[in-house]
């Protein structure tokens, strides 16, 4: 788990035919001397693309997708439960995250305290993998294992939570029934209320860039959804391993993605470029639908200079800085998302989808449920008790 926190927007989606992994996660994240950040942040995840988001600053409980607003339509007071709900998280991570610099002896300094709980359903298989974490300052604190029904404890200064949650049996009990069946029926309504949006398609662009005559040249995409793809280079067809740096998929500021495969040539004479060429792929799209990108050294994207046109370099100077700013600034979402990562206890479900979680989970293990609205309604695991030193 990383301290940085992040509204991660990485999106899931494919065609009907297609079968896919949907997820549900919630992320939670108290800071300590930060500036210029919220102390508390919580956000909800469906198939990694946010739908619902609060923070100390705002102190409103926000849906973020037009789609979510199906959840309100039983629940007149749906705003004003999970506000006031939310409300109570933070105060409860506000003081677990002074607990936890006890833990460790710290005084000041910047500290991040973090939870990621939810689950992922694979749609065709049914098969559902349910999960929930503990960081504190970047590291692992603890988490629960789902299959021994244990808590991992790989710091000391966690054995005392670990400790106590293990002996609660009947909490135990709860969290396998939320993260094995509550979960994954909360991931199926989301993804079918969303699936106009989940379950697009979006193919990319398509370049060749390259820095100087002795870089590799890269083949890069943007704009594809959801970020399940695959890029390779071929020569003569076949695909290549070696001299293939492949990289990782990143999001874009819009929710789209991009990734890129460099290639080194260094080794390959210049008339032996036309045996290669560069394949995109976009999971539940058709073979023929690849995009298929010949290695044109005249559709090479460089900042070099030529000296007859001076126009030319500069405008490729400016593409290449642009996809560089655009990559960066995809790290910083992607990381700031993933890292809200703080903690959450299990509920039951109802027939009311009218209730997003949040969680107030503590260090010590105990638990008071204080989420839930007057009829009863919750999707997401209840905590309420703050961190205590003994």
């Amino acid at each position: 788990m990383k301290p940085v926190v992040v509204l991660l927007l990485l999106g899931l989606m494919v065609q009907d035919a297609a079968a896919v992994t949907h997820s549900l996660k919630y992320f939670y994240t108290a800071s300590s001397g930060v500036p210029n950040f919220p102390e508390y942040v919580s956000v909800g995840l469906v198939d990694d693309v946010e739908i619902t988001h609060y923070d100390s600053n705002t102190m409103r409980y926000e849906l973020k997708q037009d789609w979510m607003s199906r959840v309100t339509a039983d629940d007149p007071q749906y705003w004003h439960t999970m506000t006031e709900a939310s409300k109570g998280s933070q105060q409860t991570y506000k003081a677990n995250i002074e607990i936890a610099k006890q833990r460790f002896n710290q005084t000041g300094g910047a500290h991040i305290f973090q939870e990621m709980y939810g689950c992922e359903w694979d749609d065709e298989t049914g098969e559902v993998n349910g999960f929930r974490q503990w960081g504190y300052d970047g590291e692992d604190f603890i988490s629960f294992d789902l299959k021994a029904l244990r808590w991992i404890a790989p710091k000391q200064q966690a054995l005392i939570t670990k400790h106590k949650l293990d002996n609660d049996k009947a909490e135990i009990a709860q969290y396998k029934h939320y993260l094995t069946q509550d979960c994954p029926e909360w991931v199926k309504k989301y993804v079918n209320y969303g699936r106009s949006s989940l379950l697009r398609t979006d193919l990319p662009s398509v370049s060749l860039l390259q820095k100087s005559p002795s870089s590799p040249v890269s083949c890069h995409a943007t704009g594809f959804y959801p970020d399940r793809a695959m890029m390779f280079w071929r020569k003569d067809g076949e695909e290549l391993h070696e001299h293939v740096d492949l990289g990782e998929i990143l999001p874009n500021h819009d929710g789209s993605f991009q990734m890129s495969v460099d290639l080194d040539l260094s080794s390959v004479p210049a008339e032996d470029w036309r045996r290669y060429d560069c394949v995109f792929q976009l999971a539940g799209m058709k073979k023929e639908d690849d995009i298929v990108t010949k290695l044109d050294k005249a559709e090479i994207r460089t900042n070099r200079e030529k000296p007859t046109d001076m126009t030319i370099p500069i405008i490729a100077a400016v593409v290449v800085l642009a996809l560089v700013l655009l990559a960066v600034i995809g790290v910083l979402v992607y990381r700031k998302k993933k890292a809200e990562k703080t903690q959450n206890k299990p509920a039951t479900t109802t027939s009311n989808p009218s209730r997003a979680a949040y969680s107030n989970m503590s260090l010590n293990g105990s638990d008071t449920s204080s989420d839930s609205s007057p009829n009863g309604s919750n999707e997401g695991v209840n905590s309420s008790t703050p961190l205590t030193t003994g």
